[in-house]
């Protein structure tokens, strides 16, 4: 028996061979969405029913709608796509702004091709992430870990390479903390600062073939750049990625954003709640976004623990260290150097 607040909503598809595709292996699919919205799903072939409360049904029907869309358009739908389309259709309040978040997801120029996959935006923050890694020539993601900020950075990176927008990829992130103190490590200057890249060689790994990482890592198309070795560079039609930027000093941060060149992108991604500076050391990523933040043609994008998309327990996880820092916070004002900015909306044009 259903309440006076719910809702039956019938849906039908016209693409049996598609049908199957979006139910899932198994109607898993279905079985996601009526697990994360709290509706029952009931599929008859081609027909399906939707059921529950009507906030619920209705954001349950437009992230279907978007996934069919996204089918007959032959772009791939699984597990994560569906997550990225509940994940907007939740984030909106009405039916005009959900249905402009989630035609985010079926945006040809949201889907990053690479030559491995095709990488969506899967929260409303990634896709202001990718429209400003599309407009501006300098784009700071600041927040959690999981959230995407590196991932979509080098998606964005390898795209723009593959196509011919740049002529290399530059990977550069703060070695041994903030003291990049490489001298005492063994090996060659790769060797001693590839354990600090690994989560960008991670990232290319999960877009290129092995075969093609190493080949353009032997040509230069890509370069492991520590940001120690990165003084007196002009980096023209490259693509830059700063990581764990948090950890860079305001010098340092002045520094890399001036090796900025001709045709080039950068990318600065950081979360300042894991600042390894030492006390009273004020962050290079906070300095720079006082300073510059403003600027015409540099994007600022700020993610929440809302756009985490590791494991669910990660969310919880960042959630739970934010509490426990808000609480400390509370009881010993004034006594960060670093604070944090909010996260705020970030428009989201479709």
């Amino acid at each position: 028996m259903t309440g006076l607040s719910d809702r039956r909503i019938d849906l039908q598809f016209d693409d049996n061979r598609l049908v199957a595709v979006l139910y899932g292996q198994h109607d898993s699919h279905l079985a996601r969405i009526e697990s994360q919205l709290g509706v029952s799903l009931i599929s008859r072939g081609n027909r399906l029913t939707i059921a529950g409360p009507a906030d619920s049904a209705d954001a349950a029907r437009s992230a279907l709608e978007a996934l069919w869309e996204r089918l007959k358009r032959g772009m791939e739908v699984g597990p994560g796509e569906v997550d990225a389309a509940l994940r907007m259709a939740v984030s909106s309040p009405d039916e005009a702004r959900r249905g402009a978040a989630l035609a985010t997801i079926n945006r040809p120029d949201f889907n990053v091709k690479t030559r491995r996959r095709s990488i969506t935006p899967r929260s409303p923050a990634q896709a202001a992430y990718l429209q400003a890694l599309l407009d501006d020539e300098l784009v700071f993601g600041l927040g959690p870990a999981g959230t995407g900020k590196t991932y979509l950075a080098v998606a964005q990176a390898v795209a723009m390479l593959t196509a011919g927008r740049v002529e290399r990829i530059v990977l550069s992130r703060p070695a041994v903390e903030a003291g990049e103190k490489l001298g005492y490590l063994p090996g060659d200057l790769r060797e001693k600062v590839d354990p600090y890249l690994r989560p960008l060689y991670d990232a290319l790994h999960d877009m290129l073939p092995a075969d093609q990482v190493a080949r353009r890592l032997g040509t230069g198309d890509i370069e492991v750049a520590p940001l120690a070795f990165m003084r007196g560079r002009t980096l023209a039609n490259a693509f830059v990625i700063l990581d764990e930027a948090q950890n860079t000093t305001p010098m340092q941060m002045k520094m890399f954003l001036t090796r900025l060149g001709e045709g080039g992108r950068m990318a600065v991604t950081g979360d300042l709640t894991q600042i390894d500076l030492p006390p009273g050391q004020r962050s290079g990523l906070h300095d720079a976004l006082e300073i510059v933040g403003g600027i015409p043609g540099i994007g600022v994008v700020t993610f929440s623990d809302a756009d985490v998309v590791r494991h669910p327990l990660v969310g919880r996880i960042v959630r739970a260290y934010d509490q426990r820092d808000r609480a400390r916070a509370c009881q010993h004002p004034n006594t960060n150097s670093n604070p944090i900015p909010k996260p705020s909306p970030q428009p989201v044009n479709s």
